[in-house]
């Protein structure tokens, strides 16, 4: 106990010592001797506490030089090359053979022609083609009237047509028949009759068209073409020179006339003239009935 106590005392007093003795600043290092080296050779005075610091950097002066500004034509040109940038570049021009065999033409200026008014029936061939024609043929002229519905079996037309002049050569009477068979009358007008006549005809003489009947009249025969539209009777015509030309009065003697006859033969299905079966000595008998050779007396 008593050597805790010696401890403790001697303790104590050596501390007090050390508090006595220490000093009443922070000991700083001494002065590096390199370091007071260079404080002599720049003449500053550099003490123990001092830190070398390197100096710092003027700052570095960048004088702008003037934006020259350019003259106008100046200017002008170089706007092309600056323009580039926001434009697109524009498609070069073929040039050359190439340029000239791929280079397309111009299309001509489109033309636009009215068509003429066409008046047709349902499952029916064309009727009219314009106003005051018929069959789809200006140079038919007539009308189209509504079909026809025999007194007897077998007779009728289902679209029939009034017709009153063909190709300019006007017709006594209008005659009532079916397109085919108006059709067959111009192509002998111009291919069978004209050819053989002196001067031009201007009518032909009506002997008969449609009409519901039998065979040359005859009781119980079958029915005749001209009940079914296909049959037309001519018993004469004019010429442009005022000659008129009969049948029954100029048949024998009128070459013309037979010539004509002759050439109807193939036009039509069945032709039929003086001589030929008793009943056609004033007319001639045109009909467009279907046959695997014509039929020509």
């Amino acid at each position: 106990m008593r050597a805790f106590g010696v401890a403790v005392l001697l303790t104590g007093l050596l501390a007090g010592t050390a508090v006595a003795d220490a000093p009443s600043v922070s000991l700083r290092p001494s002065a590096n001797p390199a370091m007071q080296r260079i404080a002599a050779a720049t003449g500053s005075e550099t003490t123990p506490g001092q830190v070398l610091r390197p100096r710092a950097r003027p700052a570095l002066k960048v004088a702008s030089a003037p934006v020259a500004t350019p003259a106008p034509a100046a200017a002008a040109a170089q706007a092309p090359a600056m323009s580039f940038l926001a434009q697109p570049e524009p498609s070069r021009k073929r040039a050359g053979i190439l340029g000239a065999l791929f280079r397309p033409k111009a299309r001509p200026k489109e033309e636009v022609t009215q068509a003429a008014a066409v008046r047709t029936r349902p499952g029916s061939a064309m009727v009219q083609g314009r106003r005051g024609s018929v069959c789809g043929d200006p140079t038919i002229r007539g009308e189209a009237i509504a079909p026809i519905a025999g007194r007897i079996r077998g007779c009728g037309i289902a679209d029939p047509v009034k017709v009153t002049s063909i190709d300019g050569v006007q017709l006594s009477m209008s005659a009532t028949m079916d397109c085919t068979t108006a059709r067959a009358l111009k192509s002998w007008i111009n291919r069978g009759l004209r050819p053989n006549l002196a001067s031009d005809v201007v009518r032909l003489e009506i002997a008969g068209a449609y009409t519901c009947r039998s065979r040359n009249n005859v009781r119980g025969a079958p029915v005749s073409e001209h009940g079914r539209g296909k049959a037309v009777d001519i018993s004469g015509f004019t010429l442009a020179n005022g000659k008129s030309v009969s049948v029954a009065r100029d048949w024998r003697r009128d070459k013309p006339m037979r010539a004509a006859h002759r050439a109807a033969c193939g036009i039509f299905g069945t032709t039929l003239g003086p001589g030929s079966d008793g009943y056609h000595e004033d007319h001639l008998h045109f009909d467009t009935v279907s046959r695997r050779s014509p039929y020509c007396r």
